[in-house]
């Protein structure tokens, strides 16, 4: 074999390498890499026989490295860094940010943030292609295939780089036709005489939060219906149902357009979330994803869907009667 090609196969049965350590799996490795999973493994295969060591010891389940192949990963990792930082620099000068960008997003930032900002997105950037998956549980971005995911609330992983995107605030709220048959809370003890619609399967449903003299205290709450998605119980507010607590990226336009009235701003505290763009650290974002995350960043940075302003002021109506609390509590 001529010098040029052993050098060639030597610099892919590197990244094979690599791909294969930091995936755990051959199979996960050859999706990265658009070849077979017996590919990989006989490129990792030539690469210990040419060297004259074992890097891996191989399982039906993981893949682990041996005290040579751990020598050799944290070199040739970096190496194999390297190298994608400098064509994706090249990259970066030559053309317009290209290929497909996985992004896993939740259902509302998806339904009332991504989507009315695709238009724009799809004319800035023709040759970016988004694959988006809508699901409200965190995965393994690697493991999963993923560029890059919209995380609401602190970041637990030391392995993942972020970029703060906007921020999330709870609203308490309900319709106008809910509050003129069963009255206004003006204090939030009076949320006990009222039917508080709640998500099941998210922690601190059951008592919501209320800043007081003495600091914060939490309200118990309850009511006729629960259900284990944030948009159904939106709509359910919607048609004057009962009173509900939900991010004001959801309540925020039915709030400003009249449909839906904030209560007790005054008290309520809201639980600022952060909201962030995450993706695997370690090396440099390759043009298409640095233009997505940027793009986002560009968008939501100042959270468009926060209250403005004066609220709207709720419609007075019958307080709840003492038949009524008889009944809630």
């Amino acid at each position: 074999m001529p010098r040029w090609e052993k050098e060639t196969e030597s610099g892919i049965a590197m990244l094979a390498f690599v791909r294969a350590v930091e995936c755990n799996s051959f199979t996960r490795a050859a999706h990265d890499l658009g070849v077979t999973p017996s590919a990989v493994s006989k490129l990792v295969t030539r690469l210990e026989s040419r060297l004259g060591v074992r890097l891996l010891q191989r399982s039906t389940r993981k893949l682990t490295l041996t005290a040579e192949g751990e020598i050799y990963f944290e070199r040739v990792q970096r190496i194999v860094g390297e190298i994608a930082d400098l064509e994706s620099d090249v990259m970066r000068f030559a053309r317009q940010p290209r290929g497909r960008v996985r992004m896993r997003v939740g259902t509302a930032f998806a339904t009332y943030a991504v989507v009315p900002a695709l238009p724009d997105f799809t004319s800035r950037y023709p040759d970016i292609s988004l694959d988006l998956v809508i699901s409200e549980y965190e995965v393994d971005l690697v493991e999963a295939g993923i560029d890059v995911a919209i995380r609401v609330g602190p970041l637990g992983e030391a392995n993942l780089a972020a970029r703060r995107v906007g921020e999330l605030e709870r609203v308490i709220t309900a319709a106008p036709a809910y509050l003129a048959q069963h009255g206004v809370p003006r204090k939030p003890e009076d949320l006990a005489l009222h039917n508080c619609l709640t998500v099941t399967g998210v922690p601190g449903q059951s008592e919501w939060p209320f800043r007081g003299a003495d600091g914060l205290r939490m309200i118990p709450v309850r009511g006729t219906i629960t259900v284990n998605n944030a948009e159904t119980l939106y709509e359910l507010a919607l048609q004057g149902l009962g009173i509900i607590r939900l991010s004001d990226l959801i309540v925020g336009p039915a709030i400003r357009d009249g449909r839906l009235v904030p209560l007790l701003v005054d008290a309520h505290q809201p639980e600022p979330l952060p909201l962030n763009a995450v993706y695997t650290a370690g090396r440099r974002r390759p043009p298409k994803l640095d233009a997505v995350i940027q793009f986002l960043v560009e968008k939501f940075a100042a959270s468009p869907w926060k209250m403005t302003g004066k609220p709207p002021r709720a419609a007075s109506g019958p307080r709840p009667s003492a038949k009524r609390r008889a009944r809630r509590t």
